[in-house]
């Protein structure tokens, strides 16, 4: 069978730089349907590159095929989906349940979720002995063994021994467990508003995706650049060259862009501002005014993840204030959440925006000046932000530090896992007041 399943062709621009050879898809339910694979399995789904006929797809076809025997599909990026059984029946079946998987593969991206990694903790094993008890009573029942064997039996895991099963979801014999809900040790998530009822949360890798920052906001600057500097005045043209030049003048003498010696140009100390990924203050005040011209023009769509809108009203409705503290500028900020995929969110944070003015965000004193300026004390904000010099240096100045891990996010180090709570979605941060 041969689709052109929206859900098949999203499935492979999951990797944005469109170069993956497969789709990897593990502990779904639905992967019992596709065949040759259980709930546990995980299932690489062959990706090839589209051409402009099908027949000319035979060759990465078969290899694909060869490579991947367990698999009973191939995606085409950005066209569609073979999939194929012993019979039709089968090959319907199949494809329905492929379709499924891509559907759940893209909903959890845009939670922040990957398909293909394993859930990090789960509550359910198989207990070998009672399934030896069950398999004795059966060969008793049939007066010895007849070859069959009952299932493994599963049982809730119960950490301490004791043989007990645990009680019921919200079980009426579940003991005391409020220990348990304090949010005491350091890799605990806090949840708002039992924790805290200010909540501080940087974009890029947080909100936002990073490649709609690095490949659509930045790109645009870019291509734009030096048509938007040919428009501006002259007044606007030396007022932001000073403020480029004082954001060059600020960098140590070994930076790399102090070694590049850029020309006195707005055009060229910007390219190599962005070059070494600088953030200052100059540059993103001239960034904001371009966005702000490619959103007016809608151009620029700004993008959120599917969790932020939830988190946002789930706030609202707790009297949490959620406040924003980006590199980019404040301007830059509002302009992104006004013209965002669900339309202009920008009520929901109350004016409360900081950028770089407030400081670095990755010294301490930033995040206490911050503190101050919203009448309260470090240790009663919560800060997300997927960028571990910013998450140590909002711990060191007693604020509450999460690390955000998103598809694409900079890789964490190992010690950073250990010495601080990470969510996949902002929605873990929510929860009951009691």
């Amino acid at each position: 069978i041969h689709t052109h399943s929206m859900n098949a062709q999203l499935a492979t621009l999951l990797d944005p730089t469109e170069t993956s050879e497969a789709l990897r898809i593990t502990h779904l339910e639905m992967l019992k349907g596709v065949g040759n694979h259980s709930y546990d399995s995980v299932l690489e789904v062959p990706i090839i590159d589209n051409r402009p006929s099908e027949d000319l797809l035979a060759d990465q076809l078969n290899a694909a095929i060869l490579k991947y025997p367990k698999c009973n599909a191939v995606l085409v990026r950005r066209h569609g989906l073979y999939a194929w059984g012993d019979s039709w029946e089968q090959a319907k079946a199949q494809c329905e349940s492929f379709d499924y998987l891509f559907e759940a593969a893209v909903k959890m991206k845009g939670m922040g979720l990957d398909c293909g990694i394993a859930p990090v903790g789960g509550t359910y094993y198989v207990d070998d002995k009672k399934v030896e008890e069950e398999k004795e009573d059966v060969e008793m029942m049939n007066g010895g063994s007849n070859g069959s064997s009952p299932p493994p039996a599963k049982r809730q895991k119960v950490e301490g021994g004791g043989g007990g099963v645990a009680p019921a979801f919200n079980g009426s014999s579940a003991t005391n467990n409020n220990d348990d809900l304090v949010c005491s040790d350091k890799t605990d998530v806090p949840i708002v508003p039992r924790d805290s009822k200010v909540l501080l949360l940087d974009i890029e890798g947080t909100t936002t995706s990073i490649s709609f920052v690095k490949d659509v906001l930045f790109p645009y600057v870019l291509k734009n650049l030096e048509t938007y500097v040919g428009k501006m005045t002259d007044d606007d043209k030396k007022k932001s060259l000073a403020e480029l030049i004082a954001d060059v003048d600020a960098l140590d003498e070994n930076h790399a862009v102090k070694k590049m010696n850029p020309q006195h140009t707005i055009v060229d100390i910007v390219k190599a501002l962005m070059g070494s990924d600088v953030k200052a203050t100059g540059l993103k005040s001239l960034q904001g005014k371009m966005w702000k011209s490619g959103y007016a023009s809608g151009e620029l769509v700004g993008h959120i993840y599917s969790d932020f809108l939830p988190m946002l009203d789930w706030c609202k409705a707790n009297d949490v204030k959620v406040c924003i503290y980006s590199s980019g500028s404040i301007g830059a900020q509002k302009l992104l959440f006004k013209h965002t995929e669900k339309g202009d969110i920008t009520e929901y944070f109350g004016g409360r925006h900081f950028d770089t003015t407030s400081g670095s965000k990755k010294e301490a004193a930033s995040y206490q000046t911050i503190a101050a300026a919203l009448g309260v004390k470090p240790e009663e904000v919560i800060f997300v932000s997927d960028l571990e010099a910013e998450i140590y240096a909002a711990r060191d100045a007693g604020v509450k530090a999460v690390v955000s891990v998103r598809p694409g996010n900079v890789p964490l180090s190992a010690e950073t896992k250990k010495e601080f709570p990470i969510v996949r979605s902002l929605l873990q941060l929510c929860g009951d007041a009691n």
